[in-house]
Formats: structure tokens, C-alpha cells, sequence
């Protein structure tokens, strides 16, 4: 009966993500993109993640990342508006800039390979191959696939199937959260939710955190949809994807966190599954649907972002095809060579360096204004990501 449930939110809600006057919204059009960008492969391993490194403290750690990235996407919003009102940069602020785009080449080297790694994992785990090598076979087959792909033809033809896979993702996220409440009523109900003790603190809870950050990035999308939107909508968009996501997370975790036992949950990146299988038979299956056309969708985003950037970094002397390579190679190399809560924490460090430049051409930007206040407050979010760069830590 809950499957059956499930499933009609999950296509209720498709029907209302279609609806043309939704779906043609300029304001969703423009929220779509990051929303889908931020609550998309964080999704699937925040929970079980989260709910055994901070018990019952896990919801307040949610919180505190998406609280994280709302600040670092004030320091963003303000680049958006500043540029769109013609302010011009410091040399200073010009070299930021050109080392602020090879970083997110590079960012969206790693995050290419996390998705994929998550793809190869899902991938496998309901069949009789459920095993690193096997998910490790599988990813490092689609990094060939996209190599081709991009090689021969490019990756217009594959757009359409970004689009498609938003629309599925949020729905089954729908369908899950609509689980889970029900879950945790029927827990609630008979006395037996959880509020687990945490397995890290201090320091090392810290670092932890700081190595989570790439699970809600996302947001920074915004910045180049300038070619579709104009700066205002483009901000409007950004607030409302970090508020929709927040919204989601919090609510996600929460009842994961008091509806489950975190002691014997076994801590890797299809755990959820396990959780889910709890919960209804059908969400096992919706969710490994969810990861792969979720997971392959965004490494074709970020393959196709990270050439254009590096063939405009360089001038020209790296070619897109060439970056595609570049990617692909390091794609594999790390795919064998790192577990993919490493991988993780590899891209939140890369995403957060991103994020430091950023910052400081914020407050390069703020100090031209004679903005002291908003100068100093950037300045701390640069120095805060900074230190996610050289603290960050993986799952052990």
C-alpha cells in the first residue's frame, strides 16, 4: 500500500514539475538549474552519512552546511550584481577571475568523477555484481562512453536527457520524503525513534563538515546562466534554490536521523538503499533510477563546463577535446585509486578553493564601493573556505 502511495506522489509531482506554467516560468526556469544542481547526488549520501558521524545532532549539522553555502552564495550574488551593473575590477580582481575559472575547470574534474563513481555504485548495487571492482568496471566504461561522446559529437544530443532527469529526480525525492514521513510517523506513533550519540566531535567533526561542502554546491550555477538571464532573476533564482534545498535537507535528515537506529547502518555510499528498502520495496529501485540519470546527466554538465573553461583559460592551446581527455583520464585514474568518500572530499576541497577566490573578488569588489562592512564580511567567508581547502576530511 506505501509503495503504491509513493508512487503516486512521485507521479503527482512530475505532473506539477511539467505543468506548462511552471515548468515556463522564467523564475523556475532559472531555479530548476541550481536546485537540481544542489539536492542531486548529495541527496544520496548525506543521509546515512550524517546520521552515524552526528547522531541526533545530524539535522543541526544540515543546518550549518546549507547555512555554509547560503553565505558563500552571498558572496556570489554580489559578483553577479556588481558585474551586471558594469563595476569594474582591480588587476588584482581580474587575475582572481581567470584563477577563479581554471580552479572550477578543475573542480568539475573531481565532480565528474564523483558522480560517475556514484553512478557506477548504484549501478550495480541490486544485481549479483555488487562490488567495488565491478562499480569501479562500470564507471570507468561511462567515462569512455562520454569521452567518445564528446569527441564525436559533442553533447548537444545528450541535453535533453539533463532536462528529463531534473524532473525524475525531484519527483522521487517527493516520493522518498513522502516515504520517510510515514516511516517516521508509524515510528513516532510506537515509541521508538531514535536520538542517537554522535561518533565524532570536536576537531574531526569540524573537518568533516568542511569536507561535505560539495553536497550542497550547486548554487554557483547561477552565475553563468547570464546568456538566458538577466542578473536580478539570476540572484532571485539562486535564493530560491538554496531556500527550496534547505528546506528539503533539513526535513530529509531529520526524519532519517530519529526514525533509524544508527548503529548497525553500514556506512557506504548505497546505504541509503538499504534504509529504503525499510521503509518500501519500491524505493530501492526509484532511487537507483534516480542515481543514474541524475548522476549521468550532471557529469555531462560538468564535462562540457569544465572544456569550455579550460579551452577559455588557455586561450585556446587546450582544446575542448583535449580537456575532455584530460578529464577522462583523471576521471579513471581516481576512480582506482580512491574510495569514493575520498572523492568527496577531494571535490569539496576544490569546490571550496572556487569559493575562496570568489569570496575575495567580493571583497575586492565591496572595497571599491567603499563597503567596508561587506568587504570584511567576504574576506571571512575567503578565509572560512580556505580552511575547508586545507582541513577538509573524508568519511573514514
Amino acid at each position: 500500500m506505501l509503495s503504491a502511495l509513493i508512487l503516486i506522489v512521485s507521479i503527482l509531482v512530475g505532473a506539477v514539475l511539467v505543468w506548462p506554467r511552471l515548468a515556463n516560468a522564467p523564475l523556475w526556469r532559472a531555479t530548476i538549474t541550481p536546485l537540481a544542481s544542489i539536492i542531486g547526488s548529495g541527496f544520496l549520501v548525506l543521509g546515512p552519512v550524517l546520521h552515524v558521524s552526528y547522531g541526533g545532532f545530524a539535522p543541526v549539522v544540515m543546518l550549518g552546511l546549507c547555512a555554509m553555502s547560503y553565505l558563500v552564495g552571498s558572496a556570489i550574488r554580489f559578483n553577479i550584481a556588481r558585474i551586471a551593473d558594469g563595476s569594474t575590477m582591480s588587476p588584482l580582481g581580474g587575475r582572481l577571475e581567470i584563477a577563479s575559472s581554471a580552479v572550477l575547470a578543475f573542480a568539475f574534474f573531481v565532480s565528474v568523477a564523483y558522480y560517475l563513481n556514484l553512478f557506477g555504485s548504484f549501478g550495480v548495487s541490486l544485481t549479483g555484481f555488487n562490488d567495488r571492482f565491478h562499480a569501479n568496471m562500470l564507471t570507468t566504461a561511462i567515462f569512455l562512453v562520454i569521452l567518445g561522446v564528446g569527441w564525436t559529437r559533442g553533447f548537444n544530443a545528450l541535453e535533453r536527457l539533463e532536462q528529463v532527469s531534473v524532473g525524475l529526480k525531484l519527483a522521487i525525492i517527493a516520493g522518498l520524503v513522502f516515504g520517510l514521513a510515514v516511516y517516521f510517523g508509524e515510528a513516532a506513533r510506537s515509541d521508538t525513534l531514535y536520538f542517537d550519540a554522535p561518533d565524532l566531535t570536536g576537531w574531526a567533526a569540524i573537518t568533516l563538515m568542511g569536507g561535505l561542502i560539495v553536497t550542497v554546491q550547486g548554487f554557483e550555477t547561477s552565475r553563468y546562466l547570464g546568456a538566458t538571464y538577466d542578473a536580478g532573476l539570476r540572484i532571485r533564482s539562486m535564493k530560491l534554490a538554496q531556500w527550496i534545498s534547505t528546506v528539503i535537507y533539513v526535513i530529509y535528515i531529520s526524519l532519517i536521523t530519529y526514525a533509524f537506529d544508527a548503529d548497525p547502518l553500514s556506512l557506504d555510499e548505497t546505504a541509503i538503499i538499504d534504509l529504503m528498502r525499510v521503509v518500501a520495496p519500491i524505493l530501492p529501485l526509484m532511487l537507483v533510477v534516480a542515481a543514474l540519470s541524475a548522476q549521468f546527466s550532471a557529469a555531462i554538465a560538468d564535462t562540457s563546463g569544465s572544456g569550455g573553461l579550460l579551452a577559455e583559460v588557455s586561450k585556446g592551446k587546450i582544446s575542448e577535446k583535449l580537456a575532455y581527455a584530460l578529464l577522462v583520464g583523471f576521471g579513471i585514474l581516481i576512480t582506482w585509486t580512491a574510495d569514493i568518500f575520498e572523492i568527496i572530499s577531494y571535490a569539496s576541497r576544490a569546490f571550496a578553493a572556487y569559493y575562496a577566490i570568489q569570496s575575495s573578488i567580493a571583497a575586492l569588489l565591496a572595497v571599491r564601493r567603499d563597503d567596508a562592512l561587506k568587504s570584511a564580511s567576504f574576506a571571512t567567508i575567503a578565509m572560512v573556505c580556505a580552511g575547508i581547502v586545507a582541513f577538509g576530511a573524508s568519511v573514514e
